[in-house]
This record gives C-alpha cells, sequence and structure tokens, in this order.
C-alpha cells in the first residue's frame, strides 16, 4: 500500500473538515470498495433473482461464488505477497521495463494451475451437475485467481482509484449478465457472475500493460534462485488460510452445515452472522490507513533516511521515538473506532437481524464474529508494520500461529456446543493479536540495534 499516503496527506494538510472528511472516505473506498462492491453484486443478483429462480439455485449460485471466492484466495496466496515484494524491488532499482513481462509470467502460472485445479474438481467432483455449470465453476476459479493477482499488482503500482473503478464495472456487468441468464436458472447465474469477472479481469490487464514499459512479452525472472522471499509464500497461504479456517471447519461438520451443490457445503447458523459481521470493518480499514499510511509512514521515512544518510544519534534516536508514538496512537485508533463500532452493532443488531428477517438467537454469535471482524483491523495494522520493518519471520510466525488456533478452537467450541460458536475465530484473533503486539514493543525496543548491527 505504499504510495496511498501520499493523496491522503494532501487531504489532511487542508486542516478542514471537508478534507478531514474527503481523507478518511478515500481511504473507506480504497480499503473496502471493491470489497463492498462484491458483496453488493452478489446480493443483489440473489434478490433480484428472486422472482424467477427457486431459492434453493439461488443459494447454490451463492455458495458457488463464495467457494470460487474462498478457493482462489488460498490458490494464489502463495505468490500475492512475494511476487508484490519483487515487484516492489525493481521499482527500488529502476528496472520497470522488467515488472510487465513477469506479470504476464506470473499469470501464466496462476491461469494454468488453477484451470488445472478447476478442470480436475468439476470432473471429479460435480458428477450430477449440468456441462454448463462445470465450464462456468473452472471459469470462474481462473478468472478470480487472476483477479487476485491483478488486485495486488495494481495496489503495488499506486492504481488505487483505477482498482475501485474497474470492480464497479466488472461486478456491473456481472449483476447485469446475471439478471440476462436468469432464465437458465442457477447456471445462468453463475455464467453472468464469471463473465463480469472477465471483464474486470481484462480491465486490469489493460490497466498493466498501458501503465508499465516493457521489452519483452513474457518472462519469469522472478522464479530465478533467490529472487522472492520463502518466508513470503507461506505468509500469503497461511494468512488466507487463517482467515477461512474457521468457516471451513464449519463447512466440513454435518451437524452444522448442509450439502448445497456437489460437496460444496454451507452452515447457515455460522455463515451468516460471520457474513454481516466483516461489513462492521469498514470504520477500521479507513481509520488504519490514515493512520498507518500518513503519521506512521512518515516518520518512518524521515528515520531510515537518517540511517542512510548519516543523521546524528540524537536525531535518530528522537525520530525513532516519534515513529514509535505514531505506531501506539495509529493502533489506539483503530481500536478505539473499532469498539465504537462493537457498540453500535450490539446496539442495532435485533432491527438489522428483524429487517433482514433473521432470528434474535443469531445475535450471540454475531456480536463475537464482529469482535473477532475488529481485532482482524488490529492484525492487519500490526502485520502492516513489520512489513514495513521487513520483519517477515515475525510475520510468518504470527500467521502460521493464526491458522493452528482458529483450526483448534474452532474444532474445541464445535465440540462444545452452540453456545461456544464463535469463541473459536475471536480467541484466535485476539492471542495472535497480543503476541503481535508483544512481538512489535521487543522489537521497537531494539530497532536501533537491529538498524545498524545485523544489516
Amino acid at each position: 500500500m505504499a504510495g496511498i499516503g501520499f493523496e491522503l496527506r494532501k487531504l489532511l494538510r487542508r486542516d478542514s473538515f471537508a478534507g478531514l472528511f474527503k481523507a478518511y472516505a478515500y481511504a473507506g473506498i480504497i480499503s473496502s470498495g471493491p470489497w463492498v462492491l462484491s458483496i453488493l453484486g452478489i446480493l443483489v443478483i440473489g434478490l433480484v433473482s428472486a422472482v424467477t429462480v427457486p431459492d434453493r439455485q439461488i443459494t447454490q449460485f451463492q455458495v458457488s461464488v463464495t467457494y470460487l471466492i474462498m478457493l482462489s484466495l488460498v490458490l494464489t496466496g502463495p505468490i500475492q505477497l512475494s511476487f508484490t515484494r519483487w515487484v516492489a524491488d525493481r521499482l527500488f532499482e529502476k528496472r520497470q521495463a522488467m515488472i510487465a513481462p513477469n506479470f504476464l509470467g506470473a499469470l501464466l502460472i496462476v491461469v494454468v494451475g488453477s484451470g488445472l485445479l478447476g478442470l480436475l474438481a468439476v470432473a471429479t467432483l460435480f458428477p450430477g451437475q449440468s456441462n454448463l455449470f462445470r465450464v462456468s465453476f473452472a471459469s470462474g476459479l481462473v478468472v478470480m485467481s487472476g483477479i487476485w493477482l491483478a488486485t495486488i499488482f495494481l495496489s503495488g503500482m499506486k492504481q488505487y482509484k483505477t482498482i475501485v473503478a474497474l470492480f464497479g464495472l466488472g461486478y456491473g456487468v456481472s449483476v447485469t449478465g446475471a439478471l440476462l441468464l436468469r432464465g437458465l436458472g442457477m447456471e445462468g447465474l453463475l455464467l453472468g457472475f464469471v463473465v463480469g469477472q472477465f471483464v474486470l479481469l481484462a480491465g486490469m490487464l489493460v490497466m498493466v500493460l498501458r501503465t508499465l514499459p516493457t521489452e519483452r512479452l513474457i518472462a519469469f525472472d522472478f522464479l530465478q534462485r533467490g529472487a522472492m522471499f520463502t518466508s513470503l509464500v507461506w505468509v500469503g497461504l497461511f494468512y488466507n488460510l487463517g482467515v477461512w479456517a474457521d468457516k471451513l471447519v464449519f463447512w466440513a461438520a454435518p451437524e452444522v452445515s448442509q450439502a448445497i451443490i456437489g460437496p460444496l457445503r454451507a452452515s447457515v447458523i455460522y455463515d451468516i452472522p460471520a457474513f454481516l459481521a466483516y461489513l462492521a470493518i469498514i470504520p477500521g480499514m479507513a481509520v488504519f490507513l490514515v493512520r498507518i499510511e500518513t503519521d506512521f509512514v512518515e516518520y518512518y521515512e524521515r528515520f531510515y533516511d537518517a540511517v542512510r544518510e548519516g543523521g546524528s544519534l540524537g536525531n535518530i534516536q528522537r525520530l525513532r521515538d516519534e515513529m514509535v508514538f505514531t505506531i501506539r496512537q495509529g493502533l489506539y485508533e483503530i481500536l478505539k473506532i473499532q469498539g465504537i463500532t462493537v457498540l453500535l452493532v450490539i446496539l442495532a443488531a435485533p432491527r438489522v437481524l428483524d429487517w433482514l428477517g433473521i432470528s434474535h438467537l443469531y445475535l450471540p454469535l454475531l456480536y463475537l464474529d464482529v469482535v473477532a471482524a475488529s481485532l482482524q483491523v488490529v492484525l492487519l495494522g500490526l502485520l502492516n508494520i513489520f512489513f514495513y520493518l521487513d520483519r517477515r519471520r515475525v510475520v510468518f510466525g504470527l500467521t502460521a500461529l493464526l491458522l493452528v488456533l482458529n483450526v483448534g478452537l474452532s474444532l474445541i467450541t464445535l465440540q462444545l456446543g452452540a453456545s461456544f460458536y464463535g469463541y473459536g475465530v475471536a480467541l484466535a484473533m485476539m492471542v495472535t493479536v497480543f503476541v503481535a503486539m508483544l512481538a512489535l514493543e521487543s522489537k521497537l525496543h531494539r530497532l536501533e540495534y537491529e538498524t545498524f548491527m545485523l544489516q
């Protein structure tokens, strides 16, 4: 996300309520815009199609899309962060001509890998489904895998507004296509969705190739020995699995889930509160971007500029203290805004569930999921700081811890009964955040020593 701070700082320099509002609105759109558009698109397709498409087929469509999102994220997780770091290093070296060909090389690997996996899945796991569903599901996995890689890539290239605009276009086409093809039932909804995603991916590819110079069509320099950090490969995999682990545990448990289509299962009792809870992280994500990418990054750059340019020890220590202060203030702001959000959700949740026609029995689980999602925002802030400090091993340990805790605690709560559902993911996030804060405090105390002596 390096670079977004430049735009945010321009808005904050105006020293007015309008500038402050625009900065937070801009950060909220960048951090949550594509995700919100995704959810709204899927919901609109389901709501509008309810008149002519049976409820079970709408559920099959929504569950299929959920699995496509999960599978594509986990599949591309190992390459997302590692390739983005490779791109960042080439930009630092001012070797931009290498980026576009290697992006196409990485995209080719993702397309081939996801394509083979998708074909194998639809050939063996969906024997009772139509050929149209099989083609749409396999194509959707390929297209969405490419989208995640392109999204990370464009983020690294600071194309934030373009990403949001393209997501708006892509999901607009998805909604339109699904509604036009709803006469084909669930298969038509899925095909229309995939067509919109293809438009989104095509727009991203055009932006990449127009933005960057290139001397070759395709290259695989990023696969050379030592070109990418292995730790980031595992971090990308562990983080995505860690976030989805509790859902996977409940989907796999027959007592709390049901088969929807082929081997795809869903847990109504668990999925609905988890989905609603993630709508509550938008304020925290906006604060996260504003605080981390303005105050912290400013002092971070000053500190390392002073180190590289031979600043005095007193000045380096002063900048280090100011950087530590901005980190603590930023994390405090995230905790504060998400704490307020949790309280608002507790107050408004009964009416929201009534409006959606959902039983109040979901309330306890919803509250726990909101707490877990809020802690995830804090964890993202901590991981981002560790990435700036280039502490990859720490991030590796934290994401592995999240994965193990979320799987283990979710299995325990599943055995304990319905009154304990949701405590697994909440405790996993809480423990991981606590360990991350202890690790960050230790690293900040040793920052000068590690900066000078371990490089």
